[in-house]
């Protein structure tokens, strides 16, 4: 351990250093005085150990604030933070000065944008690498989520408390009411360089003839659209390939948040200059602050949840809170059984494989007799339901100004080497709600027609197409699908079409254990594993050959939609394996479906 005169919360980088420096300090004993710090390129020395001790072991990931909005121009930097978002763009790695030899001590540079002692030139010194995420809060992350990780008040922590901020608390008698200002921290000398796509260093000689050639992102803002902010992540001694674009992630490390950055001093002395990255231009810090990771971990549905049964997902209880959860989804639709049915199995679908252009377990839901009076009174209760249940969703209006004018394409700027955010870069397990009530006569111009085309695609095949200019790339996605229309829709081509028929007006609303009890219900049936018995199998092919040869309208894709939805109703009663009760379930739920279809 280091010791109780380090703050792993207000210090962090004091216990980084003194880790390192008696680790070093070590090695080169046994070394006998050869380079001590070369094995420790791309691994940890033991620093992230001890915090990973500190944060999950030792209940301390309760005491680091967590990064946001409201606290960005509060905390101080160089102390450690929370920060969850979704990786919005990956921006390649970038070398750095990692560590160097001042007099007979090895110092490091790890986790931090400055140099926290003045570097000796020349001096021996390791080339370092570290990735690059920029990240922004989840596109359609619903407010509940924030209640499961609300972290401590920074106003009430004093090693973490900007400077200004803390003596002008001291000075206003511990008051609550403070200005916000950007924080600045004095250090030495910047030392990073990004390394091209070819695989060479660029050098950059002059940062303001940089900045001028920089195009401006996402309209002149660096962050994305209609979110709070963004953050720029760097992240150490990781394997390629762990983290993937559009992952939601808590990342945990060292926050720094400093304007020199963006602009830095045009010293001939300074021998780091010429290793300043071309993205620190781009995403100034002075805006975008930075995010120094130590540990992070990806985030499922179950970690937005903050009072999770103790008890095991056992059949009993899941069951008990499914006809629960049912009987809700029948009062806000109306009392129509069968359409809240049909939304259960829709809420509990996920991708569970590909094959070839194949995607087995989606299940796209498209509720027909919907006219803008109905939309305006079910549509939009189902919708607040919706939002409280699932960690990501968003509503769309299928109009055709919105198709004519909405940028649902993420693209590449290939001048900047940027990847320019659309509305359908989504993190995985978002629900995606589509009015289609709004539609009128007109006429759609070229980029309504690719919205379109961009829709139906993922709605088939589960991808998004991301323009890179010269090419198109499908990026593979796992979106819920949910579309409103008065007739069939034409434009998304559902699995599922069910007619809409209510026979009430909902009252009703959900209290907050109800919706806990059914968030979690809802993240552990879909992470349930599904299997199916050889024999029960072997049944259920042999009734699909007799509908097909009762039924030649019948399809493949069609069968395979009924093989989902037992396999969805099994879960949704917290079984692991298909059964024959579960399938003629579903085959009693499309009689019925196809009853109203006549």
């Amino acid at each position: 351990m280091v010791g109780p005169q380090y703050d792993l919360v207000g210090n962090p980088l004091g216990a980084v250093r003194a880790t390192f420096e008696r680790t070093a300090a070590a090695a080169a004993a046994e070394s006998g005085g050869s380079d001590p710090v070369a094995a420790f390129r791309g691994n940890d020395w033991g620093a992230c150990d001890l915090f990973r001790s500190f944060l999950f072991e030792e209940d301390g990931l309760d005491k680091v604030p967590v990064l946001n909005a409201s606290n960005l121009g509060l905390i101080k930097p160089n102390t450690l933070v929370r920060y969850r978002g979704m990786v919005q763009d990956m921006l390649g790695n970038e070398y750095y000065i990692g560590a160097f030899k001042d007099g007979s001590t090895w110092r490091t540079n790890k986790f931090t944008d400055f140099s926290p002692f003045s570097m000796p030139h020349p001096c021996d010194s390791h080339l370092w690498e570290r990735h690059l995420f920029h990240c922004v809060p989840a596109p359609g992350q619903n407010s509940w989520t924030l209640e499961s990780s609300p972290g401590p008040d920074v106003r009430r922590m004093s090693s973490c408390l900007a400077t200004e901020l803390r003596e002008k608390r001291k000075r206003d008698g511990d008051s609550d009411d403070m200005d916000v200002s950007e924080n600045g921290h004095e250090e030495s000398s910047s030392f990073c360089k990004k390394p091209k796509e070819d695989g060479d260093v660029h050098v950059s000689t002059s940062s303001t003839e940089v900045a001028e050639s920089v195009p401006e992102m996402n309209g002149g803002d660096h962050h994305m659209p209609g979110s709070s902010f963004s953050c720029l992540v760097k992240v150490y001694d990781m394997p390629d390939s762990q983290v993937k674009l559009n992952d939601v992630i808590e990342f945990i490390g060292v926050y720094t948040f400093d304007p020199e950055l963006a602009a830095p001093s045009d010293n001939p002395d300074d021998i780091m200059l010429d290793l300043i990255e071309d993205v620190t231009v781009q995403l100034p810090p002075s805006k975008v602050p930075r995010l120094h990771c130590l540990v992070w971990r990806k985030l499922s549905p179950h970690d937005f949840i903050s009072s999770p049964p103790v008890v095991e997902p056992s059949p009993s209880i899941l069951k008990g809170i499914r006809q629960s959860l049912l009987s809700h989804l029948t009062l806000v639709l109306g009392n129509d059984e069968l359409a809240a049915q049909c939304l259960l199995l829709h809420l509990l679908s996920r991708l569970r494989n590909r094959v070839d252009v194949v995607t087995v377990g989606r299940l796209s839901l498209n509720f027909t007799g919907f006219n803008r009076e109905s939309a305006s009174i079910f549509g939009n209760k189902l919708y607040s339901l919706i939002q409280k249940l699932v960690p990501y969703s968003q509503a769309i209006p299928m109009s055709i100004e919105y198709l004519n004018t909405a940028t649902l394409q993420p693209r590449k700027d290939n001048k900047s080497g940027r990847l320019v955010t659309g509305v359908l870069q989504l993190p995985q397990g978002s629900h995606l709600t589509f009015d289609e009530t709004l539609l009128q006569t007109g006429s759609l111009t070229s980029k309504g027609v690719e919205n379109t085309m961009l829709l139906k695609n993922l709605m088939e095949s589960q991808k998004v197409d991301y323009d890179f200019e010269y090419y198109k790339l499908d990026m593979n996605t796992d979106v819920q699908l949910l579309t409103l229309s008065e007739g069939k829709s034409n434009i998304l081509p559902s699995d599922l079409v069910v007619p809409f028929r209510p026979s009430s007006v909902p009252t009703i609303s959900a209290g907050s254990e109800e919706l806990e009890s059914w968030r979690w219900y809802l993240a552990t049936v879909r992470s349930l594993p599904q299997s199916t018995e050889p024999e029960t199998y072997q049944t259920i092919q042999d009734e699909m050959v007799s509908a097909m040869r009762d039924d030649r309208s019948l399809g493949c894709s069609e069968l395979s939609r009924w093989l989902t939805m037992a396999q969805i109703v099994a879960s949704s009663f917290g079984e692991k394996s298909l059964s024959l009760e579960h399938w003629q379930m579903v085959k009693e739920l499309e009689r019925l479906r196809k009853q109203r279809l006549q």
